[in-house]
């Protein structure tokens, strides 16, 4: 076969070689590239180098050498491009561009990439083909050199059909058509995309350098007065190659514009979508001489696309608006604030149209200065559910004013969905802060736990014991919430949310918690900036599927320098198991801080001191261990509990089997004493790093 070279490695079938996929490619002028954006390596194949005719020793594999054949307004416009795709999440983009070969004529090439992401998300290589594109433009050969720089129209309307495919919005829409690409996609000089609304057309997007000459018409009356009103009445296309000579005989009223447009030639195409016409869109060129018949009827067909798009898309936002409306009505419109704490809520609506949620948030002040703080979410993404939430919300809301503790108010909550005759079941969590002590107590049904951020950055979920969902702990005859104590310490934030921030189709839940402790770890102090970057990283990267609320309260931090290290655990009496994870906690938090060679000791007398409480009191134990500043590196650890009677060092004997608890604190800590605490008392002991040794000695 003529221009193939026989490869000796390679089967024939006679005397024709197997023509491989490399060689396919090259004999149809297109060649692969694979881009490394990390390292930023731009592999092209001897196809690839030959569409921008270079010689394999004239590049050396990084994409700034080619700026020898790409002119650079040409290289600008594609890095735009592949800049828009990659920072909207698109996997793919498609570019026209000019190469000047090396005898200085001017070459149309496209290409196209594939754009490969990480599991979380980010950009890592891009994989593609670049083609010479001369063959596409020969259609305009006739029509004058300066044509010759526009893709054909057949390209136009399937590069265009492509890109409304993934058009959501009316926004969407017209970023498709006047955003970045637009003008390159239909080789004009500009665009202006109109929108009918009532007895007006309202010019909602205008791409190009001279159209913002037209601001001043961006709302008109539909009465003839201009061609894009015209077209829309009459819902018929008009083609003109003089645009002077159209507003002479028919259009005055644009005589003020022409000459400041720049533009001689446009075409003015009606949106007829189901026999009404919706808009219109013009397309401006500063050089056309004519219309052939094959490029009015590839016209016609673009604008059939694009108002289907565009009546598609109307919907959706006529539909979107109303079901975040109906969900806005649902939600409390203000909050009440409470000294000594940063409360900040979210709420993001799925994108999928009227596919309304039942999340939803509450704050709610509560009797002797206390707040409530409330996330839930009811079952399915439907009006019935956005109903159901809203008389829910106001029913808990209205338990928990009472003053009920929290566990009442959630069997209340449930008895109260379950009388409503709704299939519907929902989950939430609840607690209840005292902003001056920090003292919480927190119940769930069925809903993912808060998550708690220290404040030296650390995060951890506390475990909270949860019910059954709200609605069916009621129809199981289950109505019990356990309750499960936290202390927040000034400067600490709880994170409360809906499933929809850490799920994404596809995904074990647990990488999504994972990734939001990452979020709120490294996230910013305040609540509403925290807030707002869980937002912006979470729920905008799973792509909106689903309804969000998010609540997130942070107890002020006190006055002075920053906070030194601290972790606190509720050891509940009835929890057997609340022992061996506060021995797990303390030991973690002492390799953190670096002091692991404490653990011991310290794990040993938070054991004895814990075990004297949940033995001889009649409640919980609070457990603190903070890090106390320099000169000496040590830790205090502190047990409190609500029983006013102190213990008793005592000298037990030889045969006893208790008693020797506090001398076994005595021995291993440096110091230990007792102190008053309101309703009872906190017994306290200190520990020290050894010193180093004399390096001298």
């Amino acid at each position: 076969m003529a221009g193939v070279d026989r490869d000796p490695d390679r089967p024939a079938i006679g005397d024709r070689p197997v023509i491989g996929a490399d060689q396919r490619l090259a004999l149809n002028r297109m060649g692969s590239f694979d881009w490394d954006l990390e390292s930023g390596t731009f592999d092209l194949d001897d196809a690839g180098l030959a569409v921008f005719d270079l010689r394999p020793d004239e590049y050396d594999g990084r994409a700034a050498s080619l700026v020898s054949r790409v002119p650079p307004e040409e290289g600008l416009r594609i890095e735009a491009v592949v800049d828009a795709a990659v920072r909207g999440g698109r996997t793919s983009y498609g570019s026209y561009f000019q190469v000047t070969r090396r005898t200085g004529h001017r070459q149309w090439t496209h290409t196209r990439g594939h754009i490969l992401r990480d599991g979380h998300g980010r950009p890592y290589r891009v994989v593609g083909i670049v083609r010479n594109a001369t063959a596409e433009f020969t259609e305009f050969t006739a029509a004058g050199p300066a044509e010759t720089a526009r893709p054909g129209l057949t390209t136009v309307v399937q590069t265009t059909t492509e890109a409304l495919s993934a058009a959501i919005t009316v926004d969407d829409v017209a970023a498709v058509l006047t955003g970045a690409g637009g003008l390159e996609r239909f080789g004009a000089d500009g665009l202006a995309l109109g929108l009918v609304e009532g007895g007006a057309l309202r010019l909602i997007a205008m791409a190009g350098e001279s159209m913002e000459v037209l601001d001043d018409l961006r709302l008109h009356r539909l009465d003839g007065s201009l061609p894009l009103a015209d077209a829309v009445l009459r819902q018929q296309p008009r083609f003109v190659t003089s645009l002077r000579d159209l507003v002479a005989d028919r259009f005055p009223r644009l005589r003020p514009y022409i000459r400041r447009l720049g533009a001689n030639a446009a075409a003015f195409l009606p949106l007829v979508a189901q026999a009404r016409c919706i808009g219109c869109l013009a397309v401006f060129y500063r050089s056309r001489t004519h219309f052939p018949a094959v490029d009015r009827e590839a016209f016609l067909t673009l604008a059939g696309i694009v108002a289907q798009s565009l009546q598609r898309a109307i919907l959706f936002d006529q539909e979107r608006e109303f079901a975040t409306g109906l969900q806005a009505a649902m939600l409390p419109r203000d909050l009440p604030e409470f000294p000594g704490a940063e409360i900040a809520v979210r709420y993001h609506a799925a994108w999928n149209g009227r596919a309304v949620g039942g999340d939803w948030y509450d704050v709610i002040a509560l009797p002797r200065g206390r707040v409530g703080i409330v996330v839930g979410d009811v079952q399915g993404h439907d009006t019935h559910a956005a109903a159901v939430m809203g008389q829910l919300r106001i029913a808990l809301r209205a338990f928990a004013g009472e003053g009920h503790t929290p566990a009442t108010v959630l069997a209340r909550a449930s008895r109260f969905l379950a009388e409503l005759d709704t299939e519907r079941f929902a989950t939430c969590v609840y607690a209840q802060l005292d902003p001056e002590t920090g003292a919480i107590l927190a119940v769930r049904a069925g809903h993912l736990g808060p998550l708690l951020r220290h404040p030296d950055g650390r995060t951890r979920w506390p475990d909270l014991r949860g019910g059954l969902p709200l609605g069916a702990a009621t129809a199981f005859g289950f109505e019990e919430f356990p309750e499960t104590r936290l202390d927040l310490v000034p400067g600490e934030t709880l994170v409360l949310c809906t499933d929809g921030l850490v799920e994404e189709p596809g995904r074990d839940i647990a990488e999504g918690m994972a990734l939001l402790a990452e979020a709120v770890r490294s996230g910013p102090g305040r609540a509403g900036a925290l807030a707002d970057h869980l937002s912006e990283r979470l729920w905008e990267r799973w792509g909106t599927g689903d309804d969000v609320a998010l609540l997130v309260l942070r107890r002020s931090p006190g006055p002075g320098g920053g906070p030194a290290p601290r972790i606190h655990q509720y050891i509940h009496q009835a929890d057997p198991e609340g022992l061996a994870e506060t021995r797990a906690a303390l030991r973690r938090a002492l390799t953190d801080w670096g002091l692991p060679e404490l653990a011991d000791d310290v794990e040993l007398a938070a054991g004895e001191l814990l075990v004297n409480v949940l033995l001889h009191t009649e409640g919980g134990a609070v457990l603190t261990l903070e890090v106390l500043p320099e000169p000496v590196r040590r830790v205090r650890l502190w047990v409190k509990d609500r029983s006013s009677a102190w213990p008793r060092r005592r000298d037990p004997g030889e045969a006893a089997t208790s008693g020797r608890g506090l001398l076994l604190v005595e021995a291993l800590a440096a110091r230990w004493g007792v102190e008053p605490r309101g309703d009872g008392k906190a017994v306290w002991c200190e520990f020290e790093r050894a010193p180093e040794p004399d390096p001298e000695h």
